[in-house]
Formats: C-alpha cells, structure tokens, sequence
C-alpha cells in the first residue's frame, strides 16, 4: 500500500466558570477560544487522568433551562473553528451556523468543541505530562472515540447544558455524532452525521502505513521528536496527498485555474497545517476509531431523528451506503432521513457548498426548535 492509497483510506489553558444562563459572542465576529476543565477523568481502559483540558468555541445564549444547545464536532485533521472568524479565516461551516442562519446563533446555544487527543488547546499527546514535566508524546493513553464523546458531555455539563437539541459534524466529526447518539440518547434529541459512515473497516493496514511513514522522518526518534526539530516536513507531505485525495482541487480550481497555481496553493496549506497539526495526535486519533462501530448500538437510537448527509462526489462515503444504513437506523426505530448534496467538491462539501444543504438542515433545526 502506497503513500496515496492510505490517505484514501483515512477517516475523514484555565478554567473557565459560567453562572446561568451562560452567554457566548451573539454576532460571529472573531471567535474566542475557552477552556474548561475537568478532573479525574476516566478513560475507557481504566486509566485516570488527573485533569484534561477541553479548548471550544460559544456562540448564542444558553436558555434558562439549559435545553438549547447545539453541539458541532470538526473532522480528523482540523480543529474547533467551524464558524466565525478566527486570525481571520472563515469557519468551515460558517455558512451553516450564525445569526439567522440554518443553525441559528440568534436562539441557539453552539458549541464547537475540540476532540480530546487533538492539539489545538485540548489535552492531548502535545501537552504536558505533569508527570514528566515534558510532552505526553507516545505515552499519551489510548483513547477511544466514546472518551472522546463523554469529555465533550463533561464539557457541555460544565457550560450549565442539560440536554442537547442536536449534535453534528462532518467526517470524523460525523462518526462521533452517530456515536453520540447510541452513547448518549437521553441526553440529545437528534443528530446529524456528515460525510460520514456508523463504523470503520479495515483500518489496522492504513494505521500501520501510517506509523511507518512517519517514523522514516530522520526527527522522528520513536515519536519523541520535540526537542529534535519536529517532523512538519513528512507532516506536510502527508497533508498534500490527504487534500488530494478528498477533492481540494475541484474546491480551489475556480480561485486557481492554472494547475501549477492549484499545486502551489496545496502545498502552502500543508506546510501551514504541518507547522501546526502534530503527529503523535494523528497517530492518536486515528487509533481512537480503529474498532470504531456505533451501528451495533443503533437499537439505542429509538425515537431519534436522524438527518443523514453524504455528498454526490465522495467517493470515501459515497451516496450507495445510505439505503443500508438508513434502514437499519429505521429498523432500530430511529426517525431517519436522508440529503444528499448535489456537489463536485468530494469529502469537503459539506462545508465548501454549504449553501446547497443548508435549506434541508434548516427544515430540520426549525422542526427540533418546535418539538423542545
């Protein structure tokens, strides 16, 4: 298996305290990360961690009965800017969610939380043991994407939410929005997987391919490579294949029609997020949804409703799976519906051709909004 086939294979601070009702920015301007954090947390294996630290963004205000929110989660290489501006870029799913808009700031409580394993700001193997006083690195704990599902719940407790109007997200984000459901379905109303699939399959090789590619980087050093320069060269050239692969081509060929210009633009992008992204967290997240299957628990989803989304052009969750997975979502009991975005823009639809979904997922927010 080669370098391009494996990313084909790919899955797509302080505490803070709140007094009710909790209030976040109302108009999205530049958004502000936050931080809380939580004591003693429990993994799935066992192990306890002291104290995790889960960064996000708010928007909107929390009803006096905490009955509002709405969570979003991001996918496997990104992280919890998915709307407002923040350095000034745009959110990725800013077209989705603000004042007046299908996910609506202007009644809702929203949530864009960080994974924990993730490293922009959560707890995570770039962040420091305080047993060691250096970097988790490759000690950091397995984590699984129920761990990573209960510290987002922890976090939504510790805003003052007491239930959850609809979580959502796309790719890696719409795996843990189907594992959400079937963890947790006494705690939210409804959700919504984008771009994404119930389960994984046959993840052990690609994971392999991975640890294997980024252990030839000469920094590597079994995964301790802080204080040997880093790694953002291999980083990068995983990044260039990763967007290649899930379609940035079609979304940058209108800005960029010249191919050497759309090649040279990837590239900045991946040696950007590679200076960033960092590789023990690759490593961790991926393994966190290696024996990923939220379907066998879809009997857990009974009197859920369920809003499916793929896009027309991914050929990683492509359109042929949702018959399967939307009987079975309706044999469990589940209120299931299924969109399909008309878009040639691949894995990166959801967000880069918002627009053309953003009425079916406004019917369906407006209709969970009448119900609470």
């Amino acid at each position: 298996m080669n370098r391009r086939q494996f990313a084909s294979l790919l899955i797509g601070g302080a505490t803070v305290g709140f007094s009710m009702p909790a209030r976040a920015d109302r108009e999205l301007g530049e958004a502000k990360t936050q931080f809380v954090t939580l004591k003693d947390f429990r993994l799935q294996s066992g192990v306890v961690l002291p104290e995790v630290s889960i960064a996000y963004h708010a928007f909107g205000t929390l009803a006096a009965d905490g009955r509002n929110a709405v969570l979003l989660m991001h996918g496997y290489t990104a992280g919890h800017h998915m709307i407002g501006r923040a350095g000034g870029a745009v959110g990725s799913w800013d077209v989705l969610a603000g004042p007046g808009k299908a996910i609506d700031t202007d009644r809702l409580f929203v949530v864009s939380s960080n994974m924990l394993g993730s490293c922009f700001g959560s707890t995570g193997p770039a962040s420091i043991n305080p047993a060691t006083g250096k970097p988790w690195g490759p000690d950091f704990p397995a984590i699984t994407a129920i761990d990573i599902v209960t510290a987002q719940r922890r976090l939504l407790e510790a805003l003052g939410v007491q239930h959850v109007l609809a979580v959502t997200g796309p790719s890696y984000g719409g795996m843990l929005a189907f594992q959400w459901g079937v963890s947790f379905p006494d705690f939210v109303d409804a959700i919504v997987p984008v771009v994404a699939g119930p389960k994984s399959h046959d993840l052990d090789a690609p994971l392999k391919v991975l640890s294997d590619w980024l252990a030839e980087d000469p920094n590597w050093n079994g995964g301790w490579y802080y204080d040997k320069g880093g790694i953002a060269a291999t980083m990068a050239d995983f990044y260039v294949g990763y967007l290649e692969n899930y379609g940035i081509d079609a979304q940058l060929r209108p800005r960029f029609p010249d191919e050497a210009a759309r090649k040279a633009e990837i590239r900045r992008r991946a040696e950007a997020w590679a200076r960033v992204f960092d590789g023990n967290a690759l490593l961790a997240l991926y393994r966190a949804v290696v024996r990923f299957d939220a379907e066998k628990d879809f009997a857990r989803l009974k009197g859920k409703k369920v809003l499916y989304v793929l896009s027309r052009s991914d050929h990683d969750y492509p359109p042929s799976i949702a018959p399967g997975i939307i009987a079975k979502m309706r044999t469990a009991g589940a209120d299931a519906a299924y969109f399909e975005i008309d878009s040639d823009l691949g894995h990166f639809a959801s967000g880069a051709d918002g627009a053309k979904w953003a009425p079916r997922l406004r019917a369906f927010m407006d209709g969970l909004d009448k119900r609470r």
